[in-house]
């Protein structure tokens, strides 16, 4: 019942997702004991639930301006979904805003199977994804996609392949004239984060330790069913679900190298495993398995966040 429910998109349905987004927002930032509530506080949540919703938003619009999903509300609910696995993540302005600009970066990639501007979408997602690294360097990762999606669509003319670097320098002069006139702190922060940690023994309560566990066989299995039926998709679009692919993996080794980790640092997951969960769960005929999957799916995610509340 309830996937048949956001099996079309409709109005109804992004004005209940709004809706749901500004409930667990501000349930979450509010339930919050340790922040005193100031002016600075309000504006600075206000910022950062705009940038959840252009991330959310931005995600439906990827899968369905590539056809990688069809007329549905799937992805956008997915997104949600894991959001609601780590809520933490709608607190912390640095880690949204480089997902947003790693959606944006995806956003150019996915559409490179397009023959038309490829120079400008190498750019644009090199450049993009240099400016998530400034607010979590390992992002950096990312340019490995820009480089695959080369060598998948234009891998021929040279000139695309020195392509980042260009970006590279653009980005760094935009970092360090930003930084040396407004805030030179932030190069110090940005340096401390370019080192590397395998250890996994942050949890700070039993409730983050279980949002995980719920999370990974969430992943594993929509993963694993989306790279099974990946030939049953159609030709044109399997270079798409690749790179997808790739940057869900790439978003994972994000998680296990970074030194000051957390939960939160899944979320760079959540864009290309929402739109390949969206496109695994509509190929699923039987209406009742799709069901389950979805209300399970649901209902793991509300149970995780109503634990860390």
């Amino acid at each position: 019942m309830i996937a048949s429910l956001f099996r079309k998109s409709t109005p109804f349905n992004y004005g209940l997702l709004t809706v749901i987004v500004l409930l667990v927002f501000w349930t979450f930032a509010l339930s919050q004991t340790h922040v005193s509530y100031t002016l600075t506080w309000f504006l600075k949540h206000i910022f950062l639930m705009f940038i959840v919703f252009c991330g959310l938003f931005l995600v439906n619009f990827v899968a369905k301006k590539n056809a990688l999903t069809r007329d549905n509300s799937y992805a956008v609910v997915f997104y949600l979904a894991f959001l609601l696995f780590f809520p933490q993540v709608l607190t912390n302005l640095n880690l949204a805003l480089a997902n947003f600009f790693l959606i944006l970066a995806m956003r150019r990639l996915v559409s490179l199977h397009s023959s038309k501007a490829s120079k400008e979408k190498i750019f644009d997602a090199a450049l993009w994804i240099f400016i998530a690294s400034f607010f979590h360097f390992w992002c950096i990762v990312f340019i490995g996609l820009v480089f695959l999606s080369i060598l998948f669509h234009v891998s021929r003319d040279y000139r695309n392949w020195l392509l980042p670097f260009i970006a590279l320098g653009g980005a760094m002069m935009l970092f360090l004239l930003f930084a040396l006139s407004v805030y030179p702190e932030w190069i110090d922060a940005w340096y401390r984060q370019t080192s590397v940690s395998f250890s996994i023994d942050y949890f700070e309560n039993d409730a983050q330790n279980l949002a995980l566990s719920l999370f990974t066989p969430v992943l594993l299995f929509f993963a694993s069913g989306m790279l099974l039926a990946l030939s049953n998709r159609p030709v044109n679009l399997q270079t798409s679900y690749k790179k997808l692919f790739a940057g869900l993996f790439l978003a994972i080794g994000i998680y296990f190298i970074s030194p000051e980790k957390s939960n939160q640092l899944l979320i760079f997951t959540f864009a290309p495993l929402a739109i390949l969960s969206a496109s695994f769960l509509e190929q699923t005929k039987n209406k009742i398995q799709r069901e389950i999957m979805f209300g399970a799916l649901v209902l793991l995610g509300m149970f995780s966040f109503i634990m860390q509340l």
